[in-house]
């Protein structure tokens, strides 16, 4: 039977009660419900942060998942590193399966990981969702550590609809995770208004940069009021910088399933989400002439931004949605054992 587990923070219970209400998509965080397709057993569980005791515990007596390649049916699976450190100390399993997302640019970057190598070397099998980690985790973790694999995320197109194209030109961009690049985006909307103020500018933030004349800064919105917007957008843009763990495919293959093109910045694996000249247009790091260029592209030919609009959502509906993960998340943990 397969846990999935996360953490305290995230209410599970509240999520499902949301998603009952048609306010987020997936009865699970990432629609992971969708296990139930392979494991019909599969359930949800919350995790809270060890306690000092647990920690020093560990210490003394280190869990492992087991390596003796005899499949057990005590299976424990998180969906980052931070949480598998929780199930490690807090709720440990025969097996046990993370995704990554942080480490790989941590360490890139220089930056302390503290014990996540130790962490992440105890478990059953790690994966990542950017093909841009493969390798940098397979370093980290070592030649003799547990096998990585690399499967695309993603989303609940069902949730995400494809909606009737707008009656006015909206450029939309979401996100505010520690890798977007808002002064590139900044910079980029700029030049956009410059050049077509009559086109409206939405941008959802948590820099506290201060925007450029004629662009909206909304607060966090629900994911009901994050479709409603999606709809009303003609161009999606985000712009990040250089990091591994393909920043912005979230609101990537949000944008897409709702019909939308795409322009974003061409970081390692963006390509397996965006695909430039087809369902969006990618640019360089920090260049924000170019995003910019881009976005005056699309807004200035309406057939080729539907075009695209159309070929994300078909991407989409052909491997990218929260089935398709969760498909590949359980071949993975499967294959695992085989390799034992």
């Amino acid at each position: 039977m397969i846990e999935v587990l996360f953490a305290r923070e995230r209410d599970v219970a509240g999520w499902a009660a949301d998603h009952a209400a048609g306010r987020r998509p997936g009865l699970w965080p990432y629609g992971l419900e969708a296990l139930r397709d392979t494991d019909q057993e599969a359930r949800i569980a919350s995790v809270t942060e060890p306690g000092r005791l647990q920690v020093l515990r560990d210490r003394v007596v280190p869990r492992r998942a087991s390596s003796s390649g005899v499949p057990s049916d005590d299976v424990g699976v998180t969906w980052d590193e931070n949480v598998a450190r929780r199930m490690l100390l807090t709720r440990p399993h025969e097996r046990m399966y993370t995704g990554v997302i942080w480490v790989t640019d941590r360490v890139d970057r220089g930056q302390d990981v503290g014990r996540m190598r130790d962490v992440l070397r105890r478990m059953s099998g790690l994966w990542v969702i950017s093909r841009g980690q493969v390798e940098p985790l397979r370093r980290f973790v070592g030649e003799d550590g547990p096998p990585v694999g690399f499967f695309t995320f993603g989303v609940d197109e069902q949730f995400f609809a494809a909606r009737p194209w707008p009656e006015r030109p909206l450029v939309l961009s979401i996100g505010g995770d520690r890798d977007r690049d808002p002064a590139t985006l900044f910079a980029a909307l700029r030049q956009v208004h410059a050049e077509r103020p009559d086109v409206e500018l939405v941008v959802q933030t948590t820099s506290d940069a201060e925007p450029p004349e004629g662009v909206t800064v909304v607060p966090h919105v629900s994911h009901r009021e994050l479709a409603e917007l999606y709809a009303r957008a003609s161009v999606v843009a985000v712009a990040t910088r250089d990091n591994l763990h393909a920043s912005g495919m979230t609101v990537s293959l949000e944008a897409m399933a709702t019909g939308r093109p795409v322009v974003m910045t061409d970081t390692p694996g963006i390509e397996d989400y965006v695909v430039h000249e087809r369902t969006g247009l990618l640019a360089p790091v920090g260049d924000p002439s170019a995003l910019a260029g881009h976005v005056l592209r699309l807004l200035g030919d309406e057939a080729e931004a539907r075009a695209f609009g159309a070929a994300g959502r078909a991407l989409v509906e052909e491997r990218l949605t929260t089935r398709h993960l969760a498909a590949s998340l359980a071949a993975f943990v499967r294959g695992c054992v085989r390799q034992g």
